[in-house]
């Protein structure tokens, strides 16, 4: 099987088309105070039930048996194409780019020549892939296209896709996994530049923990920034976590001291700790940064168990060079990519795994809630290429093994 049919059986499939119209009718803003006590109810029944039961709206009575219970495969399905039509619905505007300038490119040059590859590179890097991971990725394809014997550039496009996964998980396959276990207080140090939705992005992993039935704490440990502890006081009340905090100006680490002890005292599952957001000074922020884990640490054996960086895909190349900058004070273990959907230069994803070796943890698709979603590479290259994957026609085997016919390397407009 092709790797363009794997992701449209998977992302796509016979409910795709169902399941995007179900998505799109659907009203869960950011703003959840209409409708999060409706979800909150539903969410922790089913929960309580421990069955995967949850129906789609839209989709056929036939996938539900006469109890009106669903089977774990069709659930697992059926979850894969709701996240493959939120990666498709919130990268629009990066795929769109993505799409027309590759198929434009493979228009303009139908021979697998260099000149074919310069101008691959060029697109690249301007969608901020980042021009070490482009080098990379460009001799990868050079030499698999000479060992397939690929001599037109049509049939590079799914390899080039292909070659996009493959680069994201050449360490560690499983590195977007965060690191919570049941039976113990998990504690999550989010750090990040002040507007790079830090707040929001917190807000949302407290509702996302919350509706999987976790017991979720907030600490504002952010007392530099004007309101910004009322800020998160406010996702706290809507979302319908505890937020522990002090006064505006206070040690950020006593903050923490207070709400380790505050989860530990409530047995909180997951404890999401703001921080400042300041880069001016980085002497003070990496001090700050230290009195805080150090503070952490001794109160919570390994703590924290995930310091993940918030940046605004909107910045490009800006994005990468703050996560540069935190990395050298903090030992960030993940980002969170907010506002994915709002720019058309996705590549940033690329660029921050494969050349600072930070996996991507959650992307931001949207405004609703739950528009804050886990990272996955395939879901990732599904929602850049869905167009053009959901259009592929398989091709046999046989057809698929038979070199192409040699021809002129040169490149001829279409």
């Amino acid at each position: 099987m092709s790797f363009f049919k794997r992701l449209k059986d998977k992302f796509s499939g016979p409910r795709g088309e169902d399941i995007e119209k179900e998505l799109s009718s659907e009203e869960v803003s950011d703003d959840p105070s209409k409708q999060m006590d409706e979800e909150q109810h539903t969410s922790q029944h089913e929960l309580e039930e421990d069955k995967p039961k949850k129906k789609p709206r839209k989709l056929s009575e036939a996938d539900f048996d006469e109890d009106g219970l669903i089977s774990i495969e069709d659930f697992e399905e059926i979850e894969a194409q709701k996240i493959g039509a939120k990666f498709k619905a919130g990268l629009e505007k990066s795929r769109e780019n993505f799409q027309e300038q590759l198929n434009n490119l493979i228009a303009r040059y139908r021979k697998v020549d260099e000149e074919f590859f310069e101008a691959l590179e060029e697109m690249l890097i301007t969608a901020d892939v980042g021009f070490n991971t482009v080098m990379q990725l460009t001799e990868e394809l050079r030499a698999e296209a000479q060992r397939r014997n690929i001599q037109e550039t049509e049939d590079l496009r799914e390899v080039i896709v292909e070659k996009i996964v493959e680069i994201y998980h050449q360490e560690d396959d499983k590195s977007e996994a965060m690191n919570l276990e049941d039976g113990r207080l998990n504690v999550i140090l989010m750090v990040g530049v002040n507007g790079v939705g830090k707040t929001t992005t917190i807000g949302k992993l407290a509702y996302r923990y919350k509706m999987e039935g976790k017991k979720v704490m907030l600490a504002a440990g952010d007392t530099f920034r004007a309101g910004a502890i009322e800020q998160l006081k406010v996702w706290g009340e809507r979302v319908g976590v505890e937020v522990i905090s002090q006064s505006e100006g206070s040690d950020p680490a006593a903050v923490m001291y207070d709400a380790i002890n505050a989860a530990k005292n409530k047995q909180v599952d997951i404890l999401i700790c703001d921080t400042a957001g300041r880069l001016q000074n980085k002497s003070n922020l990496m001090q700050e940064l230290e009195k805080v884990k150090r503070v952490i640490g001794r109160a919570v054996p390994d703590a924290p168990h995930e310091a993940l960086l918030c940046l605004d895909a909107t910045t490009g190349q800006n994005a990468l060079s703050q996560a540069r900058t935190f990395k050298e004070v903090t030992n960030v273990s993940g980002i969170v990519l907010t506002k994915l959907d709002g720019t058309a230069k996705g590549g940033i994803v690329l660029a921050i795994r494969n050349e600072l070796k930070i996996p991507v943890k959650y992307v931001g698709l949207g405004e609703k809630l739950d528009d804050l979603q886990p990272f996955n590479p395939e879901s990732y290259v599904y929602g850049l290429f869905a167009d053009m994957i959901e259009q592929n026609e398989e091709i046999p085997d046989e057809l698929a093994e038979s070199p192409s016919d040699n021809g002129d390397a040169s490149h001829e407009p279409k």
